[in-house]
């Protein structure tokens, strides 16, 4: 399969004070496209810093980070906002929902930035709630529905300008067990129906476990990367 992503010699350290304190050094490797990888590790490790930096929110002090063969980080803000919009979607901890907008607006919203016309652009985020089980919830907002609803609706608008790249920092954090189980498993479904390359952060075990690859971080450096034991 062809690389979707490739890591060069990354490095980030944050000032605190009068001290600089390294959150990566020296990280290297790659994705496949299609390919469902788990960043593991614990807190302070190093990867909620990565996957930003994957992500075009932040940008390393080092190395280079290459999507599709483009190393982004020698975009202009305009292209790499770009990038972001249209190859990358994002899901997070806390969900990161509108609270004053329905589920439908909230999925919507990324396609009307694009300028795609309303009623398509309301056709398509129907399409996606749908995907993700949301028929009767979709009208509803954030605060009318459960913690699980909300992190679908999340995952609907990573999804719905179907980009390349999926990255989720901790995506059930916030979640019950059972509730967090049921999200990884959608996850799955959806990488391996819609083939999109999955980068999921997690201090979970067993569901880093549910990876092609995990990579192991510690202290801003890789220890390993090797295949799950179990990828279902």
């Amino acid at each position: 399969m062809e690389t979707v992503l490739k890591i060069q010699s990354i490095k980030k350290a944050y000032r605190i004070g009068k001290i600089l304190v390294p959150a990566l050094r020296d990280i290297t490797f790659e994705v496949s496209e299609g390919e469902f990888l788990t960043i593991f590790g614990p807190s302070g490790s190093g990867k909620s810093t990565l996957l930003h930096l994957i992500g075009c929110l932040d940008r390393p002090d080092a190395g280079e980070i290459l999507i599709e063969g483009v190393n982004v980080l020698r975009l202009s803000d305009d292209r790499l906002a770009e990038l972001r919009l249209n190859k990358i979607g994002f899901v997070f901890q806390f969900f990161n929902l509108l609270p004053k907008i329905s589920a439908l607006r909230n999925v919507e919203l990324p396609l009307a930035i694009t300028g795609m016309p309303e009623k398509e652009s309301i056709e398509r985020a129907k399409e996606m709630l749908a995907l993700m089980g949301l028929e009767t919830r979709m009208h509803h907002r954030p605060s009318e529905i459960s913690g699980g609803e909300q992190q679908r609706v999340a995952m609907a608008r990573a999804l719905i300008n179907n980009p390349k790249i999926v990255l989720a920092d901790e995506p059930t954090g916030n979640l019950d067990t059972k509730t967090g189980w049921e999200i990884v498993q959608l996850m799955k479904k959806l990488n391996r129906e819609k083939k999109q390359t999955f980068i999921v952060v997690t201090h979970d075990p067993h569901i880093a476990e549910t990876a092609d690859r995990i990579v192991y971080l510690k202290d801003g450096l890789i220890e390993t990367i090797k295949e799950a034991t179990r990828s279902n």
